[in-house]
């Protein structure tokens, strides 16, 4: 049975794939194709920043904007981190709002060696019932996922205008408690995310999607993060995690995260300033983003990086 109420501080050890992860931006050419040659030194310069992974092709990662063709040669590039980081963990988003596409996108990723793959909900259909999704992921799991593999739900109804409900998330972790292994949050709710703790605690690894919650999400049972700003201040979301680890205070840390969010959300959506930010501040190319995004000017990127830095003093 689902657990129905959780302690602040859980005892039991962290699920394997707990920690800091970036949803990792997508590098691409001028002609918007991805450039593949430029994903491994991406992801390396990630994990050399203190992310245990990345999710590839989320939303920051403008994953519904890319072909099936497309997204499979993002995943064999992103496979070639391992060969300096073979302890990286690689997740990858594989939903669209067709089923086959979806569950054909998550065996691929687990045939080459994903460590789990984070699903978005179907979402054409936006007054679909939790019967009708509680079907559509019974058979992604069941034609995709294999016996020890972990597919993560992903919720993110400001976006997809469908959401994983409690009811929804008890079902599938009773009908799939090895598989269904967990949610990546990025509601921005906070009764939300004390909500999964208090229903859930262990049964349901819960990754975090929004930075400035990340204390409340580990005081609530959370087990990491997957965050877009952690292209940038993974050093600093390391450090929440690895003082949370210890049983430190990690509300210094929290106050530099949370203060750096605030500036990046005043530059949404995040993919374009984060790429110029990048090219910027560490002298990557300054990749496009794919239409229907725009590219940010130049003075917008000077000016999101001086407050930026001015948010670390």
């Amino acid at each position: 049975m689902v657990a129905q109420s959780a302690t602040i501080m859980d005892t039991m050890p962290n699920h394997p794939l707990a920690g800091v992860y970036a949803a990792a931006l997508t590098p691409l050419k001028a002609d918007y194709s991805p450039d593949l040659e430029a994903v491994p030194p991406f992801l390396d310069f990630l994990a050399s920043r203190g992310c245990h992974g990345a999710l590839l092709l989320g939303t920051t990662g403008e994953g519904p904007s890319f072909a099936y063709p497309e997204r499979l040669d993002i995943f064999r590039a992103a496979c070639r981190v391992r060969e300096t980081h073979p302890d990286f963990k690689l997740l990858v988003g594989t939903g669209a709002p067709s089923l086959t596409e979806t569950a054909d996108l998550t065996r691929a990723a687990f045939d080459l060696g994903f460590d789990g793959v984070v699903v978005l909900p179907p979402y054409y259909f936006r007054k679909v019932s939790d019967d009708g999704l509680f079907a559509f992921f019974s058979e992604v799991i069941r034609r995709a996922v294999p016996a020890d593999g972990c597919l993560l739900g992903y919720h993110i109804p400001s976006l997809t205008g469908v959401g994983f409900s409690l009811e929804l998330l008890a079902r599938l972790i009773e009908a799939f408690p090895r598989q269904f292994a967990g949610i990546k949050d990025s509601s921005h709710e906070d009764d939300f995310a004390r909500a999964l703790g208090s229903r859930f605690g262990s049964d349901l690894l819960v990754l975090t999607g929004t930075d400035s919650f990340f204390q409340l999400a580990l005081e609530s049972g959370a087990q990491g993060c997957i965050t877009a700003p952690a292209n940038l201040i993974s050093p600093d979301l390391r450090k929440i995690w690895e003082a949370w680890q210890k049983g430190k205070d990690v509300t210094p840390w929290q106050v530099r995260v949370t203060a750096a969010r605030q500036v990046l959300e005043g530059y949404m959506p995040f993919p374009p300033i984060l790429k110029a930010l990048l090219a910027r501040l560490h002298g990557f190319p300054r990749w496009p983003v794919r239409p229907p995004l725009l590219e940010v000017m130049e003075a917008t990127a000077e000016r999101a990086a001086f407050e930026l830095n001015e948010s670390e003093q």
